[in-house]
């Protein structure tokens, strides 16, 4: 009885860590669980949990417990953790928090275990609920319908198999009820109350009361492939008063990629204009035309809360900022950078940017022509190697050498033939950047924060070719590398996707868990344009990316297929499940608003219980019935008057008052009348002459009892009250549920 939910602890809490415990641990804890059950009286078990437990904690902690202040401080600490680090989390760096998962692991197997020992159904079953929901909500995932089907079939098999003897009949009550908590789920999964969001976020409760300390969030915006974890406290970096459209709020650029890594350039190279108490960077060569007009500019009003970064955080595409009395660098591709201290609590400072919103058909028109400074920093593949331009002439002869005389560009060359297979050969770059980012969105990459690492090939290469598994920074610098071995002028903008939108105060809030990365391409005319490969993590505006949810499919198509010389692997197609066929005029983008738990959603939520709660007394009333009726489908009047006195003995056992199995006539009516105050006295003659009585009058008698019981249950009725009524109704103590 143990094995099923000692299997499903071990699957619900090992995974929170990565990597996952061994299984000779999780076995060895485990048996030491369930080994003080198997004694035959519970002082027994008792005692001989104590040693197991010593033995436990020493396994999970590796700590004796005659050290009790270094075992306690080493399992509060791992606590503690859980409640700063992001799961999944890393084991290596966190045994602390291994430890806890296994102390869990043992201490929930040991307490139902004993429940299981100690033959208590209900209290085995909400202890194997608590045990395996816990770990099951504090991390998700898709196959958490998967987890509630096996809880749903551990928490049965516990109240089955620990009920008694099992009889047809309870077996296949069983099995009803068991249908009836099955399509309940199913109700609750799919209802909007429930799948929308929870109710009761109950994992972000914190028993820790230590006086919280005023957090400053820092960031290294070069890349970094070797896995990532958010702390699981969200802290507000910033609050933005700005347009209610969303957008990607962009700290910084990675213009160099060093054939591993791509890292941020901070030269300053751009002398700002003073004009009206801000410094507008219209000098920059990189800057469209249109973002010479100050009319197309939108404003941000940023506050600081808690970042500490040297970068001035505007929206893309940045021309102007009012940094106050900081004293700022500007780099080609509008990036702000301070020179002394950085960004600190309460700080203010203003932003201007420039947001262009080609359609498609726009962009495909474009011809492929750059200017010396985007192609001399935004073309280079290696530390010393520049990718020839897009449509340049004799372009594949010319990357073939790149990788024939470079040894760091030559594991890259898998990169630009997947590259060069899912685009095909495309007439213009805006099809090519379009395919490549319909292509990681389109569910051959999963988004993972702990991708498994490769020992002998560069990450971005084992993660376009092997493993398919990443989180943005993956993303973001494989769409840019293979942009730059086509010959489009592409990099890395890091920063943050656009938060969470109040539209009572006009204000965005930022959080730590909103940092991201993306791409920005170089188009004519338009400049840097985002495009985010990443799936899940966020969403632009524009109609010309496929990561928009107004993205025009439409238009997208014919980019792609005007003039094509020669089509890709991929189909641009796939996507229109995604985002429908085109975007329709005049659809404003969707936001979120900061809101809490609203009326309407606990209103759906009580709905839905109610409507639950209703079907299940509907259950059990058919359930009795079918099994009355059944019983009465029979000719032969002994039986009829057997199933009579069957329907009493339910009756007054639902009201609590049930007859033992040997109980004569003469008991079951002094029962009744004991118990319910009714005299059932009619009832019992009529119903001992038909079962005992000559055969020729038992057919005459038999109908005397139906009769007799109806009359009795009209006054059983009368005598009771409603709620003794109802709860009689809905009682499983007839169907052989409950003691």
């Amino acid at each position: 009885m143990c094995a099923g939910p000692a299997a499903l602890l071990a699957w619900n809490w090992l995974r929170l860590g990565q990597p996952r415990a061994g299984a000779s641990t999780a076995l060895w804890l485990i048996a030491l669980a369930v080994a003080p059950a198997l004694l035959p009286r519970p002082r027994w078990r008792a005692a001989a949990f104590v040693p197991a437990m010593v033995l436990a904690l020493h396994s999970a902690l590796g700590i004796w417990i005659v050290h009790p202040i270094r075992l306690l401080g080493r399992f509060g600490g791992g606590f503690l953790e859980f409640y700063d680090v992001r799961l999944p989390f890393a084991a290596a760096s966190h045994p602390r928090m291994q430890g806890v998962i296994l102390v869990a692991l043992f201490a929930f197997c040991g307490a139902v275990a004993l429940a299981v020992a100690g033959r208590r159904p209900v209290l085995a079953s909400a202890t194997a609920v608590v045990a395996a929901g816990w770990p099951a909500t504090l991390l998700t995932g898709p196959d958490d319908l998967l987890r509630g089907v096996a809880l749903l079939a551990v928490v049965l098999s516990l109240v089955v198999g620990l009920g008694g003897p099992l009889r047809p009949r309870r077996l296949a009550v069983a099995v009803l009820v068991g249908g009836a908590v099955v399509l309940a789920a199913f109700a609750a999964s799919t209802s909007s109350a429930v799948a929308s969001g929870q109710v009761l976020h109950w994992q972000g409760w914190d028993f820790y009361t230590k006086p919280p300390k005023p957090v400053g969030v820092q960031y290294v915006w070069n890349s970094n492939f070797g896995g990532l974890h958010f702390p699981k406290k969200i802290t507000t970096v910033l609050t933005i008063k700005a347009p209610s459209k969303p957008t990607y709020w962009r700290a910084t650029t990675l213009d160099e990629f060093d054939g591993g890594n791509w890292y941020e350039s901070n030269s300053p190279s751009v002398m700002p204009i003073r004009i009206n108490g801000r410094d507008e960077l219209l000098a920059d060569p990189e800057l469209p035309p249109a973002a010479q007009d100050p009319r197309r500019w939108v404003r941000q009003d940023v506050t600081v809360n808690a970042l500490r970064d040297n970068h001035l955080i505007g929206a893309s595409l940045p021309v102007a900022f009012g940094p106050g009395s900081q004293v700022v660098n500007y780099s080609d591709g509008e990036v702000a950078h301070l020179q002394d201290s950085p960004l600190s609590r309460g700080e203010k400072y203003t932003v201007w940017s420039y947001e262009a919103q080609p359609t498609p058909r726009q962009l495909a028109d474009l011809p492929a022509r750059y200017p010396e400074q985007v192609r001399k920093t935004d073309l280079y593949v290696e530390a010393r190697v520049t990718a020839p331009p897009f449509g340049a002439p004799d372009r594949e002869r010319r990357v073939a050498e790149i990788f024939a005389t470079s040894y760091r560009a030559r594991p890259y060359e898998a990169v630009y033939k997947t590259a060069r297979r899912i685009v095909g050969d495309p007439s213009n770059p805006y099809a090519a950047a379009l395919e490549l980012e319909a292509w990681f969105r389109s569910g051959a990459f999963h988004y993972d924060e702990t991708p498994p690492q490769s020992s002998t090939l560069p990450p971005l290469v084992a993660f376009v070719t092997q493993t398919h598994r990443g989180y943005c920074q993956h993303f973001a610098g494989a769409m840019a590398l293979m942009l730059r071995y086509l010959g489009i002028p592409a990099r890395v903008a890091a920063g943050f996707t656009s938060g969470e939108y109040d539209r009572s105060k006009h204000e965005w809030t930022v959080t730590d868990h909103d940092a991201h990365t993306w791409v920005e391409a170089w188009f004519p005319r338009y400049g840097w344009l985002p495009f985010d490969p990443t799936p899940g993590r966020g969403s632009l505006n524009g109609t010309y990316t496929a990561s928009s949810p107004h993205f025009d499919l439409t238009d997208g198509l014919f980019a792609v297929a005007q003039h094509l010389k020669r089509p890709g692997a991929f189909d641009l197609r796939t996507l229109r499940g995604a985002h429908g066929n085109a975007a329709r005029p005049g659809t404003l983008p969707k936001t979120r608003s900061k809101v809490g738990p609203t009326g309407s959603r606990i209103g759906s939520l009580l709905r839905l219980l109610a409507l639950v709660a209703a079907a299940l007394v509907v259950l059990v009333a058919a359930a009795k019935l079918g099994i009355r009726k059944r019983r009465y489908l029979t000719r032969d009047p002994r039986k009829l008057a057997r199933a009579c006195v069957r329907e009493l003995c339910d009756f007054a056992s639902d009201q609590g008052a049930k007859p033992p199995p040997s109980a004569t006539l003469g008991e079951l009516a002094q029962l009744v009348y004991a118990e319910l105050g009714v005299s059932a006295e009619a009832f019992v003659s009529a119903a001992a002459e038909a079962r005992f009585g000559p055969a020729g009058a038992s057919g005459e008698a038999a109908r005397a009892a139906r009769h007799e019981l109806r009359s009795l249950r009209r006054d059983l009725r009368r005598a009771l009250t409603r709620t003794e009524r109802a709860l009689g109704l809905v009682s499983l103590r007839s169907l052989g549920l409950t003691g």
